[in-house]
């Protein structure tokens, strides 16, 4: 049984590495990979303060679809280079977004959402799995911490892929 409890931490970096820690538990001997995005993106979304959306957009060789994810209904299927997370997925470089209305072509899938982060979700063999979403209604929640943790928790997630 997973129990979440509320911590206080002396840093967001702190906040990270716990979450990092609990994903890889909750994934422990788990190979199944949607099951493990579904509870990933729960994990996610009901730790980090002034979130209103988190998930997955997987990659199906054309463009990226939503997959598991935790807030609102979300937009189904993004074209690469295409927002926020086709920005991200075409690059494979992390996107944080401060202010997503300064972000050129963003797509508003949740008109409550104002700064973003997406972390390419890259294979071990170099293929492209997907993105990481999570969207704030505050302007400016993400920062270069965020940045590092998100990516720390994206790694956590892809060493349950099989090789």
């Amino acid at each position: 049984m997973f129990e979440s409890i509320t911590t206080n931490y002396a840093s967001k970096r702190e906040h990270y590495d716990e979450l990092v820690n609990q994903a890889r538990g909750l994934m422990l001997g788990e190979a199944d990979m949607i099951a493990n995005a579904a509870n990933f993106s729960a994990l996610i979304f009901n730790s980090l303060p002034e979130v209103n959306w988190a998930g997955f957009y997987l990659f199906d060789g054309n463009e990226l679809v939503v997959g598991p994810f935790q807030g609102k209904p979300a937009c189904i299927r993004i074209a690469l280079g295409r927002g926020v997370c086709g920005t991200a997925a075409q690059h494979r470089q992390t996107q944080l977004v401060r202010d997503v209305h300064a972000f050129d072509g963003h797509i508003a899938c949740d008109a409550a959402s104002q700064s973003e982060i997406v972390v390419p979700l890259v294979k071990a063999d170099g293929t492209l799995l997907g993105v990481w979403d999570v969207d704030s209604p505050m302007i400016n929640r993400f920062d270069d911490e965020d940045r590092v943790g998100m990516e720390a928790l994206c790694a956590a997630f892809l060493e349950t892929l099989p090789r």
